[in-house]
């Protein structure tokens, strides 16, 4: 299988999580529109959902389902979102689409987070993919200065989230105590969040092979 076979096998299986209705946590990427496409497919009733990003509350939306505010529910039962890394201890890489915060928040509230990605996205260190960390548009220069002072490599990407801010997308790290690393780089004045998701994991993971899906769980 191909990449994006894998990326649909995937959200296949992440529909095995899905409980009818109860509302349901949708991330956002590629991989994910695999899932809401499934989603979609399988007629599961789902009464309302809670979307981490503009992207993907327009396809949820256009397939006719109920998209609610945070702030109007009190809990997630299950968040479904993707993954750019995934270490052994279930800590993540995320925003390499800018919706880290968005996921962050949604994520915080969810009773269970189920990760679904390829298999070229399970790594034993995190940092081969750049780290994203969501910033205060004036603050750019000032948090990039103190990046540089970890040792890091931050490169301003050109793209604003939908929360109005910038992304510094941060090279040259190995990451193996990403809860450390989430707590101190979080502490950075201006910043307003890293995609570390480290302190809130992933609970399980759905992993496109070509042997085809494997899960892991904490």
């Amino acid at each position: 299988m191909d990449q994006q076979e894998l990326k649909k096998a995937v959200g296949r299986a992440a529909l095995e999580y899905v409980k009818p209705g109860e509302i349901l946590g949708v991330g956002t990427g590629s991989t994910v529109d695999c899932f809401i496409d499934a989603l979609k497919e399988s007629g599961i009733d789902v009464p309302a959902c809670v979307s981490s990003s503009v992207r993907s509350t327009q396809k949820l939306q256009a397939y006719g389902f109920k998209v609610l505010d945070l702030n109007e529910v009190e809990k997630i039962g299950v968040y479904v979102d993707g993954a750019d890394e995934i270490d052994p201890h279930f800590a993540m890489i995320k925003g390499g689409g800018g919706a880290l915060t968005r996921e962050k928040i949604v994520a915080m509230v969810s009773e269970r987070f189920v990760c679904i990605a390829d298999e070229s996205k399970k790594v034993d260190v995190l940092g081969k993919f750049p780290l994203p960390i969501e910033v205060i548009p004036m603050a750019v220069r000032a948090v990039s200065r103190e990046i540089e002072k970890l040792g890091g490599k931050p490169v301003l990407r050109d793209f604003t989230t939908d929360n109005g801010n910038k992304i510094l997308d941060v090279h040259g790290w190995q990451i193996t105590d990403a809860e450390q690393w989430e707590q101190k780089l979080n502490q950075i004045v201006g910043v307003v969040t890293v995609g570390l998701f480290a302190k809130r994991g992933a609970d399980v993971l759905l992993l496109g092979t070509s042997q085809g899906v494997k899960t892991f769980k904490r």
